[in-house]
């Protein structure tokens, strides 16, 4: 049988958490990276969220999120059932480039109006109108949050997505402990934001593809 591999539990059990509050029928990507785990997950507003615990892992594997957190918690090292077919996503390209630092505490400034005006939207609605809870929360997490602008290029646009992304998987640490930053970065049609705890990406609108396969993408 087959082991997880993971030796820092406290912080996948840490990704896993949020991740299965979410989404419970979450599936989770497990992939080796030089002696150590990355662990890939797709939120339900097309975002990937990524992050790397100690541990050689199992090399490459999908497996349910509520199955690995179970077997974390009851201190078992073998590897969940395999559900590799489950993932349908592409993976950024590994190298990505830095194009400026924003504070956490921006981000979470972001995040909370978002979840604010979709509250009080959805109650009052828009001018004496009922408007529909999911038709709102699409516009804003389509909503571009702030806009970084490289030394060199185009302004790069960073959606809400992604900073509701790295908030609500707990990216970003505990509030009020001290000063953090995040790094907004990008890869090829990608764009990330970059925490302490974790990484969100982000693929453009026209580059967003559906890859059905039976085992995984190499990407």
């Amino acid at each position: 049988m087959s082991s997880h591999g993971l030796l820092g539990v406290p912080d996948a059990g840490a990704f896993l958490a949020r991740l299965t509050r979410l989404d419970p029928a979450a599936p989770v990507r497990l992939r080796s990276v030089g002696g150590r785990t990355a662990l890939w997950a797709h939120l339900p507003w097309d975002v990937l969220v990524t992050r790397e615990v100690a541990g050689p892992g199992p090399g490459d594997a999908t497996v349910s999120a509520a199955e690995l957190l179970a077997a974390l918690a009851a201190g078992t090292e073998a590897l969940p059932e395999r559900r590799d077919t489950r993932w349908r996503w592409p993976l950024p390209p590994a190298a990505s480039t830095a194009v400026e630092s924003v504070s956490a505490e921006e981000l979470i400034r972001l995040a909370a109006a978002a979840a604010g005006t979709l509250r009080e939207i959805t109650t009052g609605g828009v001018a004496g109108r009922a408007v529909g809870q999911r038709v709102v929360r699409d516009a804003l997490l389509d909503h571009v949050a702030l806009v970084v602008t490289p030394e060199s290029g185009d302004p790069v646009e960073v959606s809400q997505r992604l900073v509701q992304a790295v908030a609500r998987m707990g990216f970003l640490g505990p509030g009020g402990v001290e000063p953090v930053e995040a790094r907004v970065r990008t890869t090829g049609s990608w764009v990330g934001i970059s925490a302490p705890y974790g990484v969100a990406w982000r693929q453009s609108a026209h580059k967003l593809t559906v890859m059905p396969m039976t085992s995984h993408p190499k990407g």
